[in-house]
């Protein structure tokens, strides 16, 4: 199997805080990650580096065969799609859901004077109707709701058909609907053997969506546990990852987690 994330003994630093520390890992084609961690565990900083919008401190970054520092990242990100709430704090609240979506083909968070040809109208259209939100195409950004608003950035994110796609806490935000929802989205998403690899990060065990495959286990910067999710996702990694005694539960092919007592 081909790596497509190949991350060796990375570490990131700010002055004197160490926010990931000589972390290891790799993701290969075919392949669907859940991050897990508590806050502060270094899984937003982790997606960074994974899309090559920051530059490791110390060790390796491989991003779809590109060593980070050896290659042009303005070439490389197109590839590696993301879908993150700084992103979206960036998108113009009275851009309209179809450009929200569109305007991924340049890289931009509005649109301007760029001009889009009839497949990339064809694939926004299609990709809006695949998250159920074409319905909104002339709504503005800013009137969503946040469900609606999720939706759209993933969509979003997968515009250019990118080969790696990265999802930061997509259903934070979220009632239990809207969670429901973008789960089933997802899993289906997941499902479909002509999706990019996909890398979640959830705090949440119960947003995991089926069709995932692996998990990596963050706590305190470092590697905590990783492998397939099945193995990995256990009451005593858990517990270890949260720093809380926990209880695991799977029915089907959904889990929970609750304080153990």
């Amino acid at each position: 199997m081909t790596d497509v994330l190949d991350l060796q003994d990375v570490s990131i630093r700010r002055g004197t805080t160490t926010i990931l520390n000589r972390l290891s890992w790799t993701v290969r084609e075919g392949e669907r990650w859940v991050v897990l961690g508590r806050n502060g565990a270094g899984k937003t900083t982790l997606l960074q580096v994974a899309s090559g919008r920051m530059h490791p401190s110390q060790g390796t970054a491989d991003l779809l065969g590109e060593r980070m520092g050896r290659v042009d990242v303005f070439e490389l990100r197109p590839r590696i799609g993301l879908s993150s709430a700084s992103l979206a704090d960036r998108i113009p609240a009275g851009e309209t859901v179809r450009d929200v979506v569109l305007t991924a083909a340049y890289g931009v968070t509005g649109r301007w004077r760029e001009s889009y040809e009839e497949l990339d109208e064809s694939r926004a259209g299609d990709l809006l109707a695949a998250f159920g939100v074409a319905h909104l195409a002339d709504r503005r950004f800013g009137t969503l709701s946040e469900g609606e608003r999720k939706r759209t950035q993933i969509a979003r994110s997968l515009m250019t058909d990118p080969e790696l796609l990265l999802l930061d806490e997509p259903a934070a935000g979220l009632d239990l609907g809207g969670r429901e929802e973008l789960v089933a989205a997802l899993a289906e998403l997941a499902g479909d053997p002509r999706s990019p690899v996909l890398v979640l990060v959830t705090h949440h065990v119960e947003e995991i969506p089926p069709g995932f495959t692996h998990l990596l286990l963050l706590r305190d910067g470092e590697v905590h546990a990783r492998g397939p999710l099945d193995e990995v996702l256990t009451a005593e990694n858990l517990s270890g990852a949260f720093g809380l005694d926990l209880v695991v539960e799977r029915s089907g092919d959904r889990w929970t987690a609750r304080a153990a007592g």
